[in-house]
């Protein structure tokens, strides 16, 4: 189990790292990502980036 922290971790800065340049190819902006304001802050869900970024991973898995 402590190995799944730490590749989440990893993975989590992994995507941290490279969402301004995730960003400019137009991830985080496709339909159904969901921005808005509530309590005076705002709130981002990318629900389809995330599908789209984990197909991604899993196909490169499989081909390893």
């Amino acid at each position: 189990m402590f190995r799944w922290l730490i590749a989440v971790f990893l993975a989590l800065l992994l995507i941290n790292s490279l969402t301004p340049w995730l960003q400019r190819l137009g991830f985080g902006r496709l339909p159904g990502d969901f921005r808005f304001r509530l309590f005076g802050r705002e709130w981002f869900i990318p629900l389809t980036t995330t599908l789209l970024l984990s197909a991604l991973a899993s196909l490169i898995a499989r081909w390893i």
